[in-house]
């Protein structure tokens, strides 16, 4: 099971080794289907960022007019955040209790985040969600397509260890289903980092971005 502390302080420790993967790889297919969903919200005039890292690439990707928030628990990824975002409104924060009130926002998106919150955690962290957006607010949220637990004891070659509780797809569409959610699309993405297995299976993605609005 993932602990919430090990996992903050794994992410201080390797804040400028992820920074430095991520803006070397991009995110891949993963970057492409952040950038359509963005692009396909109708004027936002609030977005959240939950998990939002080093603030790259969701935060620095809404546009001007729209006011851009980030929520993450590492006090080192948020260092970053602001100074690659400086415009964006940054919070040291836990998604399963988002400090922001209700209807709050249009659009929430967490990338690459869920993945590292306590698998039995995962539903409420998705209620927190539709807690905080508007009715008919939308969602783009990234899973593992299959569950799993495990972890990295020496991830991205840092010699910090990382872990992952990953609920899976079929899991997370019934959870936002639960929430209130309607899927709107869903999309397969390969491996991204290094030191991460790359699969080139077109059929067998190993991650599973999600697109929904909230209904209620």
């Amino acid at each position: 099971m993932v602990e919430r502390n090990a996992v903050r302080r794994a992410y201080d420790d390797v804040s400028e080794v992820y920074a430095a993967q991520r803006s070397e790889n991009g995110n891949g297919r993963g970057a492409e289907i952040l950038t359509e969903f963005l692009d396909s919200l109708s004027d936002p005039s609030s977005v959240l960022d939950a998990g939002c890292g080093q603030g790259t690439p969701v935060l620095d990707e809404l546009s001007a007019s729209t006011a851009a928030f980030g929520v993450d628990f590492s006090r080192e990824q948020l260092r970053l955040a602001a100074a690659n975002v400086p415009d964006a409104a940054l919070v040291q924060g836990d998604m399963m209790t988002l400090p922001f009130d209700d209807a709050a926002f249009d659009a929430v998106v967490a990338y690459w985040s869920l993945i590292h919150v306590p698998m039995d955690d995962h539903r409420a962290v998705i209620d927190e969600f539709a807690r905080v957006l508007r009715p008919g607010g939308r969602i783009l949220l990234c899973e593992g397509t299959n569950e799993w637990v495990g972890e990295n004891p020496d991830w991205l070659e840092s010699g910090v260890t990382m872990a992952w509780n990953i609920a899976g797809t079929e899991t997370t569409r019934d959870q936002l289903r639960s929430a209130g959610f309607a899927i709107e699309d869903k999309w397969g993405a390969p491996e991204v980092l290094a030191g991460d297995e790359d699969d080139d299976d077109d059929d067998d993605f190993p991650w599973t971005f999600f697109a929904a609005r909230l209904e209620t």
